[in-house]
């Protein structure tokens, strides 16, 4: 015996025996344990479930002669297994809530809405199965409903009953079977029976009634009034009837709908004494007393009595009504959002978006109302540490949104808002207050929005002559970057200063969002500033200007514009990178003269921004220079540089594909540095028992880039050839991490990397599969049509079981290279393998006609394929609207005899149909049956691209 099967031995072993259930026919061979039966504590099956299988066993229909079903035979087996079923409700006394399945409570109960859960990826055939079960369900209903008004009649009829009477239990049951006569008249004329009362039939046809109109008042208003009626009426016997407990009636439910009946109708009868507050906020809403509205809101915030949901929903009722023209509306819809915001607060929660719209451009009677929400719902007597932190908080949430005007108004506040404040709070606020105030003057408005750099100076010169402060703090959204900081406010004169940094700010914002005109204006006027006093910000300026001029440039290339960049500006980007070669002579200062040395710190001290490097690197890749990175570029750069080292080495080998050398020797030196970056450092520890693990650190790459600094740089490239070339470095090497023969990724240029890794237990195989991801997906963005990294995209997500998404890329790879599929897809692109990975895609997305018609395309026709997937019948496409594309006369032959077998007869006709066209006839010539079959090819790929792109 296995182990896994000893120790299901062992598992059921050890389990408890449960009693076999009892069968419905035991109850009629021994009529006396039905009783026995139903008085166990937990009886299988269940009372309900007995009373289910009598009655289905008591209307089985029988077979006449002929093998035709007739109605169920009035026999006494019948009749007795309809009995044991009324036996059985008796027992239960006639629970409604347990017995009842149609009429008038089903109806109301199906009314209300139920929580949809999302189906997870293996529910989905579950979900079919309830979703056919709700359609049935649903036309149950229908017919319940059409019956509802005799039902309705029927319990209005019931409120006439104005005496008491019985019902059967099992003593009167069982006379009845003994002596129909004794016992209908012992039921009807003496207490042998269960005694009902006329008030708790009342009771609960009230209650019934109630339920049904109230769920019928969502088409005519007019019928809540009558539930309100007969929601009062059940109350009022509910508390008069002995044994509350036997009514089938829910007090909670009751309650709830008498309530919302009250609010619907805006009862104002005394006897439904005062109303709750949810019936109060109806009552405004519907009176337009919204005055009184926001006071109700305003005190919630201290008792919490209103669930936050209506609240939300009210405010959500208001704008709907603004928004159809109700101007009036607009200040309560706003003080609305300010009380929730603050409810929201007190609960710990996040103010909403409107909330923080309405934050932006607050009006006076905005910040006014704001303050007196606060101070009447920060109440003293609940104040805690918890309570203090929420506020605290939403004060800070406020004073970081408002201008300074508004933080005044704040700071105005009137004494109780004060007093109410935690003074940790006020000083969050008054801190607020005083930085906004710090750096704010109504004349540095024309500062904030000027381009023209002689203004911005004027500008500035007038402020400094009004007071001295710092202006380039003036502005929050004024940024450079932190190289540069220091050196700018080291600059001594304060006006130069705020000047310096303002143009660069400035000019570096432009550039971010391409208005490159007003960024070279600004930065060249900055350039002559600096030069006048700092050799090292004259740098730094030139360098910006440089970028600028980069970035300009790859803009218009991204747009269309295919001029190469003047020599000027290559001739700068490699001044800039050989600039950088004060980067490898660091070690050698000691050893130069005092003059040099001083030089020498000089140009090292300079601030130099990485990204500018970076982007000249990806400047330099993007425009084929490759003939300067790979012979021009001094080693020196090369080896001290990592942006300098990878362009060198990308362009070597762009270089010896492209003049068809196939050499490997630089492809290596790439490869190992790609394989660097997405290894980790790891270390052996042993464990308690002696063995030894590998722990992998992912934090410390071993490459000369961490691989998030290489995906930046990577995303600054352009280059098809350069792309091409990574794509395929990482797909070979996602292909030795997996390793995975079968499953393999296609690529150009494959064969010029190393087939094995010696330290693949260093790899991060995570990080490799995400790079090669990232990598497609960058390269088709910048070029969708391009046919190999779109067969590339489909392998990957082949190999990862995304069969859709795979057939979308395999797909799109064909449209592309034959003009939407109008002319044939080269046999290169769809060969055997790619048309084997598309049928089996289809195939476990179970649309297995779509298989049968791919089987087609190969070489060889694969019978066996295609025989297989037509003789599924859960096909999830839509099978015969397929025949048509079908011209191989054999797989239609099948598909008829497959169809006339299941007795499929329309479908047996489409292919029937398919294979009596004239042009499928294997007699014509084969230049016929080549462009029958080239015309079905065309149509079915171009249906397959609407279904899947």
């Amino acid at each position: 015996m296995s182990a896994e099967a000893a120790d299901r031995e062992a598992v059921s072993g050890s389990r408890p025996c449960t009693p076999p259930q009892t069968s419905w026919f035991e109850f009629l061979l021994d009529p006396s344990l039905l009783e026995q039966h139903l008085q166990s504590p937990h009886p299988d099956p269940s009372p309900v479930q007995l009373i289910i299988q009598f009655l289905e066993q008591a209307s089985k229909p029988s077979m006449n002669e002929q093998n035709q079903p007739q109605p169920p035979v009035d026999n006494q087996r019948n009749r007795t297994l309809k009995l044991m079923g009324l036996k059985v409700a008796a027992h239960l006394r006639w629970d409604l809530n347990a017995l009842e399945k149609g009429a008038i409570r089903t109806i109301v109960l199906s009314s209300f809405p139920e929580k949809q859960t999302k189906p997870g990826p293996h529910q989905l055939n579950m979900m079919n199965l309830v979703q056919q079960e709700k359609e049935l369900t649903e036309n149950i209903l229908n017919v319940l409903r059409e019956q509802a008004t005799d039902s309705i009649m029927v319990l209005e009829g019931a409120l006439s009953i104005k005496k008491d009477f019985y019902i059967h239990t099992l003593r009167t049951l069982d006379l009845l079977a003994a002596e129909p006569s004794t016992a209908n008249g012992e039921t009807e004329s003496s207490t042998a029976g269960l005694r009902v009362t006329a008030q708790h039939l009342h009771c609960q046809v009230h209650y019934d009634l109630g339920g049904i109109y109230f769920q019928q008042g969502c088409s005519d208003v007019s019928l809540y009034k009558n539930a309100r009626e007969h929601f009062r009426m059940a109350h009022e016997l509910h508390l008069k009837v002995d044994y509350p407990e036997s009514l089938c009636l829910d007090k909670e439910r009751l309650a709830g709908y008498w309530s919302a009946c009250r609010s619907l109708t805006g009862s104002s009868d005394s006897r439904d004494g005062p109303l709750s507050p949810y019936g109060q906020i109806c009552s405004f809403m519907r009176n337009n007393n919204y005055k009184a509205l926001i006071e109700e809101v305003i005190s919630d915030n201290v008792t919490f009595t209103l669930p936050n949901s209506l609240r939300h929903s009210l405010q959500l009722e208001m704008l709907a009504k603004l928004q159809q023209g109700d101007k009036a509306l607009e200040e309560v819809c706003l003080k609305l959002c300010v009380c929730n915001a603050v409810r929201d607060a007190l609960e710990g929660g996040i103010p909403s978006l409107s909330f923080h719209q309405m934050l932006l451009k607050p009006s006076k009677e905005t910040i006014s109302f704001l303050k007196e929400v606060c101070a009447r719902s920060f109440s003293q007597e609940r104040l805690s540490e918890t309570s203090n932190m929420k506020e605290s908080l939403f004060i800070k949430t406020i004073c970081d949104q408002l201008d300074h005007v508004s933080l005044a108004l704040m700071a105005s506040s009137p004494k109780p808002f004060m007093d109410v404040l935690d003074e940790e709070v006020k000083k969050v606020l008054l801190e607020q207050i005083r930085k906004s105030s710090s750096g704010f003057s109504l004349c540095a408005k024309p500062l904030i929005r000027s381009l023209d750099p002689r203004q911005i100076r004027q500008t500035l010169v007038e402020l400094h002559g009004m007071a001295e402060r710092h202006f380039w703090r003036v502005n929050s959204k004024w940024e450079v970057p932190a190289d540069y900081l220091s050196v700018i406010l080291a600059i001594k004169d304060k006006l130069i200063r705020d000047l310096v940094y303002i143009l660069m700010a400035k000019g570096l914002h432009c550039i971010n969002i391409r208005d490159f005109v007003h960024a070279r204006h600004l930065l060249t006027a900055c350039l002559e500033l600096v030069t006048e006093f700092s050799p090292k910000l004259r740098q730094v300026m030139l360098n910006e200007l440089l970028l600028m001029e980069v970035r300009a440039h790859e803009v218009a290339a991204a747009n269309g514009k295919t001029e190469r960049p003047p020599p000027d500006l290559i001739s700068r980007v490699r001044g800039y990178l050989e600039m950088k070669i004060h980067d490898c002579v660091i070690e050698w200062i000691p050893l130069l003269s005092p003059h040099t040395r001083a030089r020498t710190h000089a140009h090292t001290d300079l601030p130099m921004r990485q990204n500018v490097g970076e982007e000249c690197v990806a400047f330099m890749l993007n425009w084929r220079e490759n003939e300067y990175l790979t012979l021009q570029v001094p080693q020196s750069l090369i080896n001290n540089n990592p942006y300098i080292k990878i362009g060198h080495l990308i362009a070597s080998t762009c270089k010896e594909l492209s003049g068809h050398k196939e050499s490997k020797r630089n492809a290596k030196e790439l490869w190992e540095v790609m394989v660097q970056i997405c290894s980790v450092s790891s270390q052996h520890k042993r464990s308690i028992d002696g063995s030894v693990s590998l722990l992998k650190n992912r934090e410390s790459s071993l490459g000369i880039l961490s691989r998030s600094k290489f995906m930046t740089f990577v995303k600054k490239l352009q280059e098809p050839l350069v792309l091409t070339t990574l794509i395929s470095l990482f797909v070979r090497l996602h292909g030795i991490v997996r390793d995975d023969i079968v499953n393999e990724v296609s690529a150009e240029h494959i064969s010029i990397w190393p087939l094995s890794l010696n330290n693949l237990q260093c790899v991060d195989v995570e990080a490799v599969g995400v790079t090669l991801k990232e990598l497609v997906n960058y390269a088709l963005s910048l070029n969708p049509n391009n046919l190999s990294w779109l067969c590339t995209q489909a392998d990957l997500y082949f190999v990862t079981s995304q069969y859709s998404a795979a057939l979308h890329y395999y797909l799109q790879a064909g449209m592309v290279c034959s003009d939407y599929f109008i002319k044939p897809v080269p046999p290169e692109v769809y060969t055997d393998q790619i048309l084997k990975r598309m049928i089996k895609c289809c195939s476990m997305l179970n649309c297995h006609t779509q298989v049968a018609v791919l089987c087609q395309f190969l070489r060889e026709v694969d019978y066996m394929t295609a025989f297989k997937a037509l003789q599924e019948q859960n096909s999830h496409d839509s099978m015969d609207s397929f025949y048509d594309y079908i011209w191989d006369i054999t797989i239609l032959e099948y598909l008829t005899y497959i169809h006339h077998k299941r007795g499929e007869s329309d479908k047996s006709q489409v292919a029937i149909k398919a294979i009596g066209q004239t042009e499928l006839n294997s007699s014509n010539p084969e230049e016929v049956l080549q462009l029958a079959a080239q015309k079905r090819k065309k149509r079915f790929l171009q249906a397959m691209a609407k279904l899947y792109i």
